[in-house]
């Protein structure tokens, strides 16, 4: 069975992360205090800037914080255009968080060597509190597109290969559907107006790769409320 998905509508971008923060908080907060520590899960692309900027003054135990990542581009390790040199920039850089609870995919091996290893990695992590992801204008999410493996079946490893991605660089690691899903929480963060057909398509029930992220709790999108609006005919 499907689980369940839950739209927030936000009236705007500076809203929406300031809602994202508080989630990350909050979680962080639940966790340490449960469970002594808080696995989280990194997204990329450009909505999450903003966020992880304003988290570098957060008042939180920031040695029980380990931070993952759902997906990486196979470039040099210092490449900004890697998702783990841009949080590194916009917040981790600037926060005393253990370096070694900074499990970055090392994309610079190439796709299948930095998946075995990143799958290794996350062998002896056991469910995500926290899960951050993106939304592709194609539907995508980490780096699960449309026409690849999702990784969503029982079995499926931890962290995919992805060869010949429809936007550069070709080659990257993601997370499994499956390995996502495996989360307390998921919080998907939707901004900007060239994802609303994603947002029609996702709520209409089509088939793109962010419905396969299917925690036991549901999920909670943050998304524009311009994005809910119908599509110009």
């Amino acid at each position: 069975m499907e689980s369940s998905c839950r739209w927030h509508a936000l009236a705007d971008l500076q809203t929406l992360q300031k809602a994202a923060v508080e989630v990350i908080l909050s979680a962080a907060a639940r966790a340490i205090d449960q469970r002594g520590q808080f696995l989280l899960v990194l997204a990329g692309g450009t909505t999450p800037r903003g966020i992880y900027r304003a988290l570098r003054t957060a008042r939180t135990d920031w040695s029980a914080w380990h931070v993952y990542f759902g997906d990486e581009r196979c470039l040099a390790a210092d490449d900004p255009a890697r998702n783990s040199r841009m949080a590194a920039d916009t917040w981790l850089d600037c926060v005393p968080i253990p370096a070694y609870q900074v499990h970055l995919i090392p994309g610079e091996l190439g796709a299948v060597d930095a998946a075995g290893r990143y799958a290794e990695t996350l062998r002896r992590v056991g469910d995500f509190d926290l899960v951050l992801l993106g939304l592709g204008e194609d539907g995508h999410t980490a780096s699960l597109f449309p026409g690849h493996e999702r990784g969503a079946a029982a079995g499926s490893p931890d962290a995919l290969a992805v060869f010949d991605a429809p936007k550069p660089p070709p080659q990257r690691v993601s997370l499994s559907a499956l390995r996502l899903s495996r989360s307390r929480q998921v919080l998907f963060l939707v901004s900007g107006e060239s994802k609303r057909r994603a947002v029609a398509a996702w709520r209409a029930g089509k088939d793109i790769p962010a419905r396969a992220i299917m925690p036991g709790a549901g999920v909670d999108v943050l998304v524009e409320s311009a994005l809910l609006l119908p599509l110009p005919v």
